[in-house]
């Protein structure tokens, strides 16, 4: 064997013949089988396959499958946060372009490969001195038991289902002093978002800090600890301001959110600073114009979720009148707004869909009509809008069908001027 020193040891004169015969026979097949193996190592590095190596190859696919789905399963499916790190996607050379280190950027996987659903809905409250979580435990099915199966399938198949969080979410401090409503929910609970389907929630309104800055800064920590997206406020203004850039289908969707309300010059809600935690604040709508503006530049459709207008009216008042119009101006492609807990008009500002007030969703006991809007994109833009009637009745959500369902897209077409809407829901501007 090679490698190995033969001992050399003498014969008998007999044997010789068949020794010398047998020695030249075994020389003449190692020098024959160590042709073959050269012709074959040559033939392999030309890329001639053997038997053994489709069996290597094939163990090795296989090992390379498995490592993928074993990474798929240890990855939660849904948004993946890429943050401007590379990501392995095939759009993500066009992304890396765009998009700096300092945005946040979500990657997502849509139902469709041609379109994208986005389903809006307004304020939510988890907070334990309040009748909906006092329901909620009663039942002790959680969100199954506070929102029907119909609504939820609308909220969980959409790509992007989006909420307004009208509380934060904090065990610590002291509720604001003078302030007649004052909301949190224990940490824990930000898990119904997720159970909800959400994939962003807003932070801007005005009980985002109820319980002091301190638990407007656990409520940022709740959600990044679940990897939940949020806009509309921040550690500092940077943060607030800040949109989120969901990419699907390979279209850029930035979601824009401030609010206006409380309209006085010491809000209880500060507004985030260059140094200081708060909301996103817009009663002076320049600098969310100038967010819009730069959203745009970088984005192929944006969202501009705000809170606004008067409670308890379907009236529109002076500011929802005199901002729409300048944030579609300044790049917006869809208004959503709510605050006013009830709902409101839908209208156009040129060719940009306003929703003036989505009304509550899960938020109190009162019995009253709300809804889901649902927005569909593709490639062109925004295909289809569509309004979907629902009851917040009994500390519950559930869908209007028939004669309910009917009766409330009727109200929205008496106080909504220039916009159809059909029997669906669907909403399209009225032509001049």
């Amino acid at each position: 064997m090679a490698g190995k020193k033969k001992k050399k040891r003498k014969m008998k004169s007999g044997h010789a013949f068949w020794i010398t015969l047998f020695l030249t026979i075994a020389v003449g097949c190692a020098v024959m089988f160590g042709s073959w193996a050269v012709v074959g190592m040559d033939d392999k590095a030309k890329g001639v396959t053997t038997e053994n190596q489709i069996h290597q190859e094939t163990n090795l696919q296989e090992e390379t499958v498995l490592a993928k789905e074993t990474e798929q399963k240890e990855t939660e499916p849904g948004t993946e946060t890429v943050e401007g790190q590379q990501a392995e996607t095939e759009d993500w050379t066009d992304i890396g372009e765009v998009f700096s280190a300092e945005d946040k950027v979500y990657l997502k996987d849509a139902a469709s490969p041609e379109e994208v659903s986005i389903v809006f809905a307004g304020d939510i409250l988890f907070d334990d001195n309040y009748a909906i979580m006092a329901r909620m435990k009663q039942r002790g099915n959680g969100i199954e038991g506070s929102i029907s199966q119909d609504m939820l399938q609308v909220m969980r198949g959409a790509d992007i289902f989006m909420v307004n969080n009208e509380f934060p979410y904090s065990d610590r401090g002291e509720p604001t002093p003078d302030k007649a409503f004052t909301f949190r929910g224990r940490p824990e609970y930000a898990s119904y978002l997720l159970d909800m389907g959400a994939d962003i929630v807003s932070l801007a309104n005005n009980h985002a800090s109820d319980y002091g800055t301190i638990s407007l800064t656990d409520t940022i920590d709740v959600l990044n600890g679940i990897d939940m997206p949020f806009v509309g406020a921040g550690r500092n203004l940077e943060e607030a301001v800040k949109p989120v850039y969901f990419v699907v289908n390979g279209m850029k969707i930035a979601i824009l959110s401030a609010t206006q309300i409380e309209r006085m010059e010491n809000p209880s809600t500060k507004g985030a600073t260059e140094n200081s935690p708060g909301v996103f604040r817009c009663l002076n709508v320049d600098r969310l114009l100038e967010e819009i503006r730069k959203a745009k530049q970088i984005s192929d459709f944006v969202i501009v979720y705000i809170h606004w207008g008067t409670e308890s009216t379907d009236e529109l008042d002076w500011a929802q009148k005199e901002q729409a119009p300048k944030i579609a101006e300044a790049g917006a492609n869809l208004i959503i707004g709510d605050h006013p807990h009830v709902l409101q008009p839908i209208g156009y500002c040129g060719e940009v869909p306003v929703i003036y007030s989505l009304g509550n969703y899960l938020f109190n006991s009162r019995a009253q009509d709300t809804c889901l809007v649902r927005a569909v994109l593709d490639k062109n833009g925004l295909k289809s809008l569509q309004f979907i009637p629902g009851r917040q009745e009994d500390c519950s959500v559930s869908m209007h069908y028939g004669g309910e369902k009917e009766r409330v897209l009727s109200y929205m077409r008496e106080i909504s001027a220039g916009v159809n809407i059909d029997g669906d829901g669907y909403i399209s501007k009225q032509s001049q």
